[in-house]
């Protein structure tokens, strides 16, 4: 019985020190230019390394809901594309994304690596990869220690590929599907 007890109360306090990611990267400027197209997003699942490069962070949920919703709104707010959706659009973005957390020098590094392709149709226009690293602190006693890193690292990685996606903007202006034959 006081095993059953002592499992009971390990799993709610288990439970109780999962840091549930929300994330709400902000546009820092309006892009130069605009491209008139519509662009449909898609995710592929978050995959999390922890330090040891092992698969999983501890104590750290994301959800990819919660990241969908994050960089859809960011790329709305930003007003680079004429619409954005995860439904439908002329142009389509695929992002992969991983966050990567390791431990140097006493501080957590919280690294996110996006790897986008844009297509229209089924035809790959241009890949893109950008990493972006934000400091946290040097532990994570609360959830605010994992999530103001990873919504900085985040910003700073949507920022660096829109700032490429910006200047190819000819690319996708120019970038017509050719009808079949």
């Amino acid at each position: 019985m006081l095993r059953r007890v002592f499992l009971l109360a390990l799993c709610l306090v288990a439970t109780g020190c999962v840091h549930r990611i929300h994330v709400t990267p902000v546009p820092t400027s309006a892009p130069p230019n605009t491209i008139p197209r519509d662009l449909q997003v898609t995710l592929s699942p978050i995959a999390l390394e922890g330090p040891d490069h092992r698969p999983g962070i501890t104590f750290l949920d994301w959800s990819h809901q919660d990241l969908t919703q994050g960089i859809l709104d960011y790329l709305r707010q930003r007003g680079t594309f004429a619409s954005v959706s995860p439904e439908s659009g002329d142009l389509s973005l695929h992002v992969a994304v991983k966050l990567a957390l390791s431990s140097r020098r006493g501080l957590y590094h919280y690294q996110i690596i996006l790897r986008a392709d844009m297509r229209e149709a089924s035809q790959l226009i241009k890949s893109y990869l950008t990493e972006q690293t934000a400091v946290g602190s040097s532990v994570r006693w609360v959830t605010a220690s994992d999530r103001h890193p990873i919504e900085t690292a985040l910003q700073l990685a949507l920022e660096d590929l829109m700032g490429k996606i910006e200047a190819d903007r000819l690319l996708y202006l120019n970038h017509t599907t050719r009808p079949s034959s």
